[in-house]
């Protein structure tokens, strides 16, 4: 698991893409508000203040698999 605890690396998943937001200060320690790193987000993100588009500047690490 790649949520900032666990291992350095603080990872999360969104429209089955995994995303690495190491370099966001926003999630730093692997959490962010209410919302944790090494989790899917995408049913989370419907009731986030912001759009998918947030995800633009991260690096994509990985594709989820069902």
């Amino acid at each position: 698991m790649r949520n900032g605890v666990d291992k350095e690396e603080i990872w999360c998943a969104y429209n089955g893409l995994i995303y690495e937001l190491n370099k966001s200060r926003l999630w730093r320690g692997g959490k962010h508000y209410e919302h944790w790193a090494g989790q899917d987000l995408t049913e989370e993100m419907k009731d986030a203040p912001h759009n998918e588009n947030v995800f633009d500047k991260f690096k994509i690490v990985g594709i989820l698999k069902p």
